[in-house]
């Protein structure tokens, strides 16, 4: 160890609390960097687990390749496992309404495949013989022809032809070719599942899978290969393939960072270099400027070193030996406190995880070498980008000067000049705190813009959380059931069978069914009222005005209890000729929460008669319409099932007439549909619920299509969001605060204690302690200050834009908060850490010996 590096210990030592703030300063970033690095990793994981037990975990597919490759796969080197259908062949899908695919594809699964390709069962079971097969459901979403458990399918099946060439999976449906028919099959359904995640989008076939004969073997295949080391995997499919054709499975090589998705590789990395970026920044401000005040402190040493043959690089390697010193130590220890941290974290939001992603894949804390290393990295070029400044500013100062140090404070007098009216306001104290604060505004930067950066963190957060909140808490208030069983084709009694079934479910304790038709109403524009006249349109009184509605058919036991609430005769409302309830208002755009009794009414009077029709599109048809006589009630209807492909009303008003289920035949007719209808349960146990009756449903033999949604937890899905968000940000805030604690400690302890001379003088020549106080209180509070002005302003846009951001984003619901709260927690932080500051240093000056402070030449 050469003389320079032992001066520069002996300094670190005689200034140990300077030295210890900026090791816990270093502590801090390099344990933000490594949590944020490791948790990344850790997500990164855990996404690339959930979707290979969704989409499988291979990584490249060979497609229609001969058995022969497979076999030479199998022994490749890197090769983990392989896994292969058989390429039966292709059928004409009749009625199709995808011209893009015109067909069904026909895969052969083996025992092994079945195991190592997953498949999303939504009804019936797994085919057990080359009779059976599985439909996709995509059949009838994309292509509109309906399969259901127990079909015969007879299907001639072939190869696609084009000129001399055998077309697969791969080529897209381009027209010019042949379906050349070899063999006519016949295969019983036996269930219907979701789209399997290898079948690529541009597919001309939808996906059927049944058991592959082992005496009928087929002589194409389509090739699965996990690697044991996924990043070589562009360069192994490029190899193998040849001439072939290859897909890569980029569902779960996106999150390793290996698919050719830039959008969301960019995306990745833009989020960790910004995290990243405010972290640095952060520290920077911190480890720079406890460099910057050594350097002052070290000023006139540096000087008598020159003098005596000390060179700029010997000088510029003191101040950057003293960073590698405060690295070496604060490094390793912030790594360990990275890891321990997120690993704390990652326990406590595990179980939140799985309740909104995948929840039979684990959520673990992932500790990756590599990244540690570059996390290590980046903090040891923070402390050296941070060091390097002042290094060269010392190695770059005349000898002169550094023995003078006339360089500390060059300013001139007008600068700090202040006026007769902060004077009389201040006092003789606070003008002395007004003039030290003018002439070191440049040393003070750096507290100012920690303390702007801490308080826009903390209040943007604040108001992200709070609007998430909102959204949450308004989609929970508008749920009227837990549990939806959703259908349109299903038979009435065979819907109503499975209602008895599905509501001695354990945990339910309320259930009810309903259905749902488009009519439209017939009225006279006399009969509307002067709102919607004012806001809607304006016809002649003696005009008939054709509104869409809702007609909602409730169970007569809710019906009846929907009476009873509303103090409704229920003589009046029951029976054949029955009168109708209906809810019938304008929204109120100003106001999206009041209640409906606080809105304004469609119509003028509180019962009509109306003449009801069938409607399409919100247009009646032309079947002659039925007379009934409504009643208007001030009531929130029951939440309805989700209608198939409705993107929601543009209309300007809220119409809905509501009639008992007993009711429902009397308005069905030729033209009439039912735009939804099923069942909704309350439950005390939803999750488990749910799962039981999915396999009741499996076990009932259902063949319509239907969807059962587990609202809770599509709810409860907002509130973990709204925790994971919690935990998060408030942890990164928390951690960022205390970087800019250290900070402002830091630089208000080390700047009173080179000031100590000028403090001294001021208390040999009468100040008193309280006076002395007095000041110290005043320059805290410009301190403070200067920072509230700059950062509640910035806070209060960065809320703003937040806001609007989740408006745009669809979360149209929530209302703007102004940040009051978080703002007055931060001024109150402000001033305080400050204070507690300004107290610890002038403590230690109030001990001093004021001869000793004037003597000491700060050496």
């Amino acid at each position: 160890m050469n003389i320079f590096s032992k001066i520069t210990l002996q300094s670190m030592i005689k200034s140990r609390t300077r030295t210890i703030v900026t090791i816990i300063g270093v502590i801090l970033s390099a344990a933000m960097i490594t949590a944020v690095a490791t948790f990344g990793v850790s997500l990164l994981s855990y996404l690339t687990n959930g979707a290979a037990q969704k989409y499988g975990d291979w990584h490249v597919a060979f497609v229609d390749v001969p058995a022969s490759f497979i076999q030479e796969r199998s022994h490749d080197a890197g090769v983990a496992n392989t896994t292969a259908f058989e390429n039966i062949g292709y059928a004409t899908l009749d009625g199709g309404k995808n011209p893009d695919k015109p067909y069904l594809f026909i895969a052969g699964f083996n025992e092994k495949t079945f195991n190592d390709l997953p498949i999303n069962l939504i009804s019936g079971r797994l085919p057990k013989n080359s009779g059976e097969i599985l439909v996709s459901a995509s059949v009838a979403a994309n292509g509109g022809v309906k399969f259901a458990v127990g079909d015969t399918l007879s299907l001639a099946v072939g190869n696609r032809i084009s000129g001399n060439a055998t077309l697969g999976q791969h080529d897209p449906y381009a027209g010019g070719e042949t379906l050349v028919p070899q063999d006519q099959r016949t295969y019983t359904v036996v269930g219907l599942y979701q789209r399997p995640g290898f079948e690529e989008s541009t597919a001309p076939g939808y996906t059927l899978i049944t058991t592959a004969d082992a005496l009928d073997q087929a002589d194409r295949f389509n090739l699965f290969v996990t690697l044991t080391n996924p990043r070589s995997v562009q360069n192994y499919a490029r190899n193998t393939a040849g001439a072939g054709t290859y897909v890569l499975n980029d569902n779960v090589l996106r999150f390793m960072g290996l698919s050719d998705d830039n959008v969301f590789n960019l995306f990745l990395y833009a989020v960790g270099g910004i995290l990243v970026t405010i972290i640095m920044i952060g520290s920077i401000f911190l480890i720079y400027n406890a460099f910057n005040i050594s350097l002052n402190e070290r000023t006139r040493q540096f000087g008598m070193l020159s003098s005596v043959g000390a060179t700029a690089k010997q000088l510029r390697n003191s101040v950057l030996f003293e960073g590698l010193c405060i690295g070496a130590i604060g490094i390793p220890i912030g790594v360990l406190v990275g890891i321990g941290s997120i690993r704390l974290v990652i326990s406590v939001v595990a179980g939140n995880f799985s309740n909104v992603m995948y929840s039979n894949v684990p959520l673990t804390l992932t500790v990756s070498m590599p990244v540690i290393v570059v996390a290590a990295a980046v903090s040891l070029v923070t402390i050296l980008i941070s060091a390097y400044i002042p290094a060269r500013k010392a190695a770059n100062t005349p000898v002169m000067e550094s023995l003078r140090q006339t360089n500390a404070i060059k300013i001139e007098s007008q600068a700090v000049k202040t006026s007769k009216l902060a004077q009389r306001l201040y006092g003789l104290e606070g003008t002395l705190a007004l003039k030290n604060f003018k002439r070191n505004q440049k040393g003070y930067r750096s507290i100012v813009l920690s303390l702007v950066l801490s308080v826009v963190l903390f209040v943007s957060a604040n108001a992200f959380v709070t609007d998430m909140k909102q959204a949450a808490e308004r989609s929970v208030t508008f749920t009227t059931y837990d549990i939806g069983f959703a259908t349109v084709d299903m038979d009435d009694r065979d819907m109503l069978s499975l209602y008895d079934k599905l509501k001695t479910t354990a945990g339910v304790y309320e259930s009810s069914y309903q259905a749902l038709m488009k009519y439209s109403c017939a009225a006279k524009a006399s009969d509307l009222s002067d709102d919607y006249r004012l806001n809607v349109a304006s016809p002649a009184p003696d005009e008939t005005v054709n509104l869409p509605m809702d007609l909602l058919f409730l169970d007569d036991n809710t019906y009846l209890n929907l009476l009873n609430g509303l103090g409704l005769p229920t003589a009046d409302y029951t029976g054949p000729n029955a009168k109708l309830i209906a809810v019938a208002k304008m929204p109120n755009p100003d106001n999206q929460m009041a209640e409906v009794d606080q809105l304004n009414d469609l119509f003028a009077r509180a019962s009509l008669n109306l003449t009801i029709a069938p409607a399409t599109n919100g247009e009646p048809t032309t079947e002659p319409g039925q007379n009934v006589s409504v009643t208007f009630v001030e009531t929130v209807p029951p939440d309805t099932l989700p209608v198939p492909g409705n993107a929601g009303s543009n209309n300007s008003f809220f119409f809905t007439v509501m009639a008992p289920y007993s009711l429902k035949a009397q308005f069905e007719t030729a033209d009439s549909d039912v735009a939804i209808k099923g069942l909704t349960f309350r439950s005390e146990q939803p999750t488990q619920s749910t799962a039981e009756m999915e396999r009741m449903i499996l076990g009932a033999g259902i063949t319509a299509d239907y969807t059962l949604y587990n609202t809770y937890k599509m709810l409860d899905e907002s509130r973990n969001y709204i925790f994971i968000t919690n935990v998060f940000a408030y942890t990164f805030i928390m951690m960022i605060s205390l970087i800019a604690v250290a900070n402002v400690f830091n630089t208000i302890s080390t700047n009173i204690k080179l000031r100590r001379r000028e403090l001294a003088m001021l208390r040999s020549v009468g100040m008193s302690d309280r006076d002395f106080q007095k000041m110290m209180n005043f320059e805290c509070a410009f301190y403070g200050l200067r920072a509230l002005l700059f950062g509640l302003p910035i806070a209060a846009i960065a809320s703003w834009l937040i806001y609007k951001g989740m408006v745009l984003g669809g979360t149209d619901t929530i209302d703007f908060v102004f940040p009051w709260i978080s703002m007055a927690i931060s001024v109150f932080s402000v001033l305080f850490v400050v204070f507690i500051t300004m107290l610890y240093a002038v403590s230690k000056i109030k001990k001093e010996n004021i001869i000793d402070a004037l003597r000491d030449d700060m050496t």
